[in-house]
């Protein structure tokens, strides 16, 4: 079946959903700021639903992060400042002059120059947007992000005007004057330096992360899981036993965190 149809489907719900005499009082209430939350709940959905493989939860999943999009769209059209055709039309643009080698005359060599020229489109479009005497070439990262990618969008942008570390050599050795400082603050039992010092190793491990070429974000949440699997066995072990946590030593547990590891599934 023709997707189009079913769009227009999913827009007339959303109006009849917010219509102000017949619609649904939670759906009218709800602004801009109000659904953000669920935005990017239903954007880590997904991610959870492709983490998991589940083919079947990821459909779902996106029928939800859509419906989000929708949702904005409505509420926008509302005020006369734009409606859904205007955010297809502007995204299919844009996706059209950031792939002139796909849907103009441009070739590049290799997935490298590719990539310079994505992040020059990017960069033009910006000065389009902002004054050049006032922009900064970190206006547009946005502050919502989660820190970890925000960080590392802010490090990849001051990256492009030549501000950053040559090699990945002085990345260690700044990460290790980081750890230095943070440990000193925590002898000195001062809270706000700790506090300040905990974001500064954080911040370099992301420049770490982005000099090796990891994702810091992705290793996190690969991190998160990992932990996540060897917790779970050490449950699993402990119930087989008849034992709880607070039956068993240090030790114990740390044996069977190694074993957890050395566990074929973990």
């Amino acid at each position: 079946m023709s997707a189009r149809p079913l769009m227009n489907k999913l827009l007339e719900i959303m109006a009849a959903l917010r219509d102000p005499m017949t619609g649904c009082p939670w759906d009218v209430k709800q602004t801009f700021k109000s659904i953000v939350p669920y935005t990017l709940e239903e954007a880590y959905e997904v991610a959870d639903a492709i983490e998991n493989g589940d083919m079947q939860e990821l459909k779902s999943e996106l029928g939800d992060l859509l419906f989000q999009v929708v949702f904005y769209a409505q509420m926008a059209h509302e005020q006369g400042d734009f409606d859904f055709a205007d955010v297809v039309d502007a995204v299919s643009e844009k996706l059209t002059k950031r792939h002139p080698h796909v849907f103009a005359d441009e070739s590049y060599e290799n997935e490298e120059k590719l990539h310079e020229a994505w992040e020059k489109s990017k960069a033009n479009e910006r000065d389009q947007i902002a004054e050049k005497d006032t922009a900064s070439v970190l206006d547009g990262v946005a502050q919502a992000l989660p820190s970890l990618k925000r960080a590392q969008k802010l490090q990849k942008r001051a990256a492009r005007t030549g501000f950053d570390w040559p090699d990945v050599e002085p990345v260690f050795e700044k990460l290790e004057e980081e750890i230095k400082e943070l440990k000193e603050a925590v002898q000195q039992k001062d809270s706000e330096a700790v506090f300040e010092e905990m974001g500064d190793v954080l911040f370099s491990c992301v420049n770490l992360a982005r000099h090796i070429k990891v994702d810091a974000e992705e290793s996190l949440r690969a991190g998160n899981y990992k932990f996540e699997r060897r917790f779970n066995y050490i449950e699993r072990s402990l119930n087989d036993a008849g034992k709880r946590f607070d039956d068993c030593s240090l030790d114990e547990l740390e044996a069977l965190w190694v074993e957890a590891k050395g566990s074929s599934e973990n």
